[in-house]
């Protein structure tokens, strides 16, 4: 006896199974689950590169490089023995209207304030609104309406019949007979209120309640009352049939919500790597200002001991000329350096955006983050395997593939003829006094009124749909095309960027030798002078060349900031952890890190 009811329970579990299934089906308008799971997944990670966990060797500072550097040139190893280098050239502030500034402040400003960003910001509650037009498509809609007549007809000539009744011996059997209709005063009163829902499979399905009331007041009395239970459904069999047709629109739609997402977090990365960039840009300028004003004072330290010595007797006062015009070259070059301060500011200014900051406003920034003095050996596969995978393009690029790939299987279907099915059922009630002796007839269901039938359209040529699933096969062969070659620069873009990093090092190496040498060299030169073996000429030569290889060694230091920067970008991050957040990026910019 147990087992009979065993089999029923196992019977109703797999029907509800089958049941809610088929709902979660019915209801499933998500993009493809495989892509979609990626994108989540890049949208919560945080954003930043981590240089020292990608390394193959430990990070290697200048000090630590500067011999294995010195082994290309053994011949001033040999001749020369180098001093310990003086740490970077540090901005100074020159003036009381200054702004202290890290680059973690400045990417919290930028996230809050770019406008940029505030633009791209409101892109995903648009993408979002066009998801709600598509859904909207499926909206159950209420209808009701009612119409109010009344005629009043003269006698009307009617159509001549003949009589068959049904006693056969009746004498008026094949008598003809013209009808004639009475004048008549008739009042109407219809009623009908209903819905219709919109079916997911492309159907659509009506139900309604109409009521109708006829009144006549000249001859023989025919009030009535009419009711009425109507149910109808129409319901594509080829074309415009299935869930996955009439879902395409809202999962691309989804598909293009996500891809808006992707760009606003792109964006997002753009203007952090742009800040970063004129953060550091700032920096050199800072730098060449510092290098041009000591060589300025040089200079000028030069032009007062030259005018002593004249004095003195002790040089020749040709020596106070040449001073004088290395005093004034320097002096151009000084101006030059603060006018590219000046313009270094307002970039940054102009980036950051913020009320205290105004472009017009004395207010300058000193950078106060010291830049990253060590030297990374990457591992250059396993960052490209990071670009491609990090790379939010080629995320973006999947999107679109996915949503024309549904695009293609709906203008396929549209290619197909249409063929509709339509059924329709009526509960009829009829009474001669009230609606509510109608009603209750309908709910009888004694009378009913029903109908089914087919449709059937096709085009002769159907060339307009055809052609429609060529372009969109065609576009998206283009598409993956443009996927290949993305996927071939942002590999070149990471090998090009791990050669500027490995050069703007070498530069830094180089640079820094060449700051010392220089450095030795003038003192000696300064030294002849005043025992009158060298001219002033001979001197300014060698406080240029010290000048020069100053400005190389911020310039380099600058660019290697600049180049982890732009390596950062090509992996699809940016470097340090930023923690960008698009659900709250002004609050989550403050939790912004850089590596020492």
């Amino acid at each position: 006896m147990k087992k009979p009811f065993l089999f029923t329970r196992m019977a109703l579990f797999l029907s509800l199974s089958c049941v809610l299934n088929a709902c979660s089906y019915y209801f499933n308008t998500a993009p493809n689950p495989a892509v979609a799971r990626r994108v989540e997944a890049r949208l919560v990670t945080n954003e930043g590169l981590k240089p020292e966990s990608l390394t193959k060797t430990p990070p290697e500072s200048v000090d630590q490089a500067l011999p294995k550097f010195s082994e290309r040139r053994a011949k001033i190893e040999r001749s020369l023995t180098l001093e310990k280098p003086e740490s970077p050239t540090k901005p100074k502030a020159g003036t009381e209207d200054s702004k202290p500034l890290t680059i973690a402040e400045a990417r919290a400003l930028g996230l809050e304030n770019n406008l940029d960003l505030q633009i791209a910001r409101i892109d995903p509650k648009i993408a979002a609104t066009q998801v709600g037009e598509e859904e909207a498509k499926f909206d159950d809609m209420i209808f009701a309406k009612a119409k109010y007549a009344n005629k009043n007809t003269p006698a009307l000539n009617m159509d001549v019949v003949t009589f068959t009744p049904v006693d056969p011996s009746s004498s008026l059997k094949n008598q003809a007979a013209k009808l004639t209709a009475i004048p008549q005063d008739t009042e109407t009163l219809e009623l009908e209120a209903g819905v219709v829902i919109p079916l997911r499979t492309g159907g659509k399905v009506t139900l309604s309640v109409p009521f109708d009331e006829k009144k006549q007041f000249k001859g023989v009395p025919s009030d009535q009352y009419l009711s009425a239970l109507r149910f109808s459904i129409s319901q594509p069999l080829l074309r415009d049939a299935g869930i996955d047709n009439n879902v395409a629109g809202i999962r691309i739609a989804r598909y293009e919500q996500e891809a808006v997402n992707l760009r606003t977090r792109l964006q997002a990365i753009r203007v952090l790597a742009a800040i970063d960039r004129a953060y550091w840009g700032l920096y050199v300028a800072w730098g060449e200002l510092d290098v041009r004003r000591q060589q300025y004072e040089n200079a000028a330290d030069n032009l007062a001991m030259v005018k002593k010595r004249v004095a003195e007797g002790l040089t020749a006062a040709v020596e106070t000329n040449r001073a004088e015009i290395g005093v004034a070259e320097r002096m151009e070059s000084l101006i030059v350096a603060e006018t590219t301060l000046k313009l270094r500011q307002r970039q940054l200014k102009l980036l950051l955006n913020d009320s205290k900051l105004d472009m017009a406003s004395l207010t300058v920034v000193v950078p106060q983050t010291q830049p990253t003095m060590v030297k990374f050996e990457f591992d250059r596969e396993q960052l490209a395997r990071q670009a491609l995978e990090g790379r939010l393009e080629l995320l973006e690029l999947e999107l679109k593939l996915a949503a024309d790939l549904t695009k293609v299987e709906y203008l396929r279907n549209q290619t197909l003829p249409l063929f509709m099915l339509d059924y329709s059922y009526s509960s009829l009630g009829r009474d001669t006094t009230s609606f509510g002796g109608a009603f209750n007839q309908t709910l009888d269901g004694d009378y009913s009124d029903w109908s089914i039938g087919m449709r059937m359209e096709y085009q002769v040529s159907n060339d307009l749909r055809r052609s429609r699933l060529e372009r969109a096969v065609q576009e998206r062969i283009q598409r993956l095309s443009t996927k290949q070659l993305r996927e071939m620069t942002v590999r070149r873009e990471i090998y090009d960027a791990l050669d500027q990093l490995s050069q703007n090092w070498q530069r830094i190496l180089a640079a820094r030798q060449n700051v010392v040498l220089a450095g030795l060299n003038y003192d000696a030169e300064l030294k002849q002078f005043r025992e009158g073996l060298r001219t002033m000429t001979e001197v300014l030569e060698t406080l240029t060349r010290l000048g020069e290889a100053q400005l190389r060694e911020v310039r380099s230091i600058g660019d290697y900031q600049i180049s982890l920067v732009d390596l950062a970008f090509a992996t699809g991050t940016i470097l340090g952890h930023s923690h960008v957040n698009m659900g709250s990026l002004a609050n989550t910019a403050s939790k912004t890190n850089l590596p020492d």
